[in-house]
């Protein structure tokens, strides 16, 4: 382990701790930031070429066995910063998780972002990807975003300049979130807290919260479910190694034990080429896929 200003550089760290699925090879190497002025202090130090990824709770991902060349940036309760900028105005840092925005904005006596308690990442990966959940998305309450580009330049980028749509968003490819400014309703009068309670418990019903998954795997196709085309195709409960479809959401992947990402890859491929032969329909997925095979 080298101390590299404030944060902490370690070299060939293994992944697989860092991902809800519990699965990945090594990080070449691993930035983990004191905070976000460390974090920008440490991007302008490297080549501008240096590959970089970056890693918040390791959900909606699936890093493959061989591992992620270059520096994987870790804001997992580094870049947790979040305050009230107005009355109806929230500053949030990437590495706050969702969840903590949501019950952070109801206890401000704020509504519109209790639908974050559903999303088991970071701002940084539901800014990346447009998350969403009980049918709220992450860019309807986004107004302005401060991105960090490869040569550590900090940059405030407005919502209308970005490519948002259902679960993606595209900018520039050289860019990374670094905090969001998100603009909410006030309705004091609101039980924020009780909603969230409900959403919650109706999540825990529907899907295998207890388990190693990484989320949805897949997106919904216009006009219908992901899983209810793989339960239709009898998936559910299918596995390759200890990679498994679950018995109670069919667009959630387990991982039973051992699995491997190769054994998970292998299987979100199987699910695709058998939905498409049943239904012709080509489902895209959701997790974000990197790295190196074994």
């Amino acid at each position: 382990m080298n101390a590299t200003g404030q944060g902490k550089l370690l070299h060939n760290e293994p992944l697989a701790k860092y991902t809800s699925w519990r699965v990945g090879g090594p990080a070449e190497k691993m930035y983990l930031p004191q905070d976000k002025e460390d974090l920008i202090a440490y991007v302008k130090s490297l080549p501008e070429a240096e590959p970089l990824f970056w890693l918040g709770l390791g959900s909606n991902l699936l890093i493959r066995d061989g591992g992620v060349k270059g520096t994987v940036i870790n804001t997992r309760g580094r870049l947790k910063k979040m305050c009230l900028l107005d009355s109806d105005r929230l500053y949030v840092e990437a590495g706050v998780p969702c969840a903590h925005v949501a019950r952070y904005s109801t206890d401000l006596g704020l509504s519109g972002a209790e639908f974050l308690a559903g999303i088991p990442g970071t701002m940084g990966g539901a800014l990346r990807m447009n998350a969403g959940a009980f049918g709220g998305e992450t860019w309807a309450i986004v107004d302005r975003v401060e991105v960090i580009n490869s040569r550590g330049d900090v940059i405030m980028r407005c919502r209308d300049e970005f490519d948002v749509a259902y679960r993606s968003v595209k900018g520039r490819d050289d860019e990374w979130f670094l905090s969001a400014e998100l603009v909410l309703q006030k309705q004091a009068d609101v039980n924020g807290q009780q909603k969230i309670k409900a959403l919650l418990e109706k999540r825990n019903l529907t899907q295998p919260t207890n388990k190693p998954t990484c989320g949805s795997v897949f997106k919904n196709p216009t006009g219908d479910f992901a899983a209810r085309l793989i339960e239709a195709c009898g998936l559910k409960g299918y596995c390759i190694g200890d990679a498994c479809v679950s018995e109670k959401h069919a667009n959630f992947i387990e991982n039973r034990g051992q699995a491997t990402a190769k054994d998970i890859e292998a299987l979100i491929d199987y699910i695709q080429h058998q939905v498409k032969e049943k239904y012709g329909i080509e489902l895209e997925t959701e997790v974000c896929r990197v790295g190196e095979p074994k």
